[in-house]
């Protein structure tokens, strides 16, 4: 029933938002060199590897500078990065990986794997599931680059205080997932972002 509804919404999303998609990959082209599509590699069910795509909002080779990103502060994204990160609209590209079957539209977010190897045994149980676009940790977290750009230490503030809030909720989430809980988690994502 999950995998249905992700394949019926993710269709549906794609035949309204492909105008939106072209005009999103047109001004990246625009704005500044380099690909359209940025693809990072994620651990996701079974602990297996997968080619997770967004639409670029940094400048090339970026992440050889760090995988974090630091919000508003971060000199690595573009002018155009910047508007669709304020507004997620960099995630777009992975409806592609729901559609293929990588991902669910929620579920836990997959991490990369340099951060997968800090996951307790307890921790893991959320690499039993496909990860998703959304879920209580991506509602908690959405503004995760401000708090970052606090730190003094963003790498070590990610490992030992957001990674874990983070997966604690993420195995809530595995508790609870339910049709209806899917389904209100989607409704609060979409709230959060149009008054975000």
């Amino acid at each position: 029933m999950k995998r249905a509804l992700d394949l019926l919404l993710v269709s549906a999303a794609l035949l309204v938002l492909w105008p939106l998609l072209l005009i999103i990959a047109l001004a990246i082209v625009l704005d500044s060199r380099g690909g359209v599509i940025y693809e990072q590699e994620r651990i996701g069910k079974g602990e297996q590897p997968f080619r997770l795509y967004k639409f670029r909002t940094m400048r090339p080779a970026s992440d050889r500078e760090g995988l974090l990103s630091l919000g508003s502060t971060d000199q690595r994204i573009t002018p155009i990065g910047h508007f669709l990160r304020r507004c997620r609209l960099d995630e777009l590209p992975q409806l592609w990986n729901i559609l293929i079957g990588d991902m669910s539209i929620v579920g836990p977010r997959p991490e990369v794997p340099h951060y997968v190897q800090h996951f307790t045994e307890e921790e893991k149980q959320t690499l039993r599931v496909r990860p998703g676009l959304t879920d209580y940790a991506t509602l908690e977290y959405l503004q995760e680059g401000e708090l970052l750009a606090q730190s003094s230490n963003p790498e070590q503030t990610y490992i030992q205080d957001i990674l874990p809030q983070k997966l604690a909720l993420s195995r809530r989430y595995i508790q609870e997932r339910s049709l209806g809980t899917d389904v209100k988690i989607i409704w609060k994502t979409l709230a959060k972002l149009w008054t975000s």
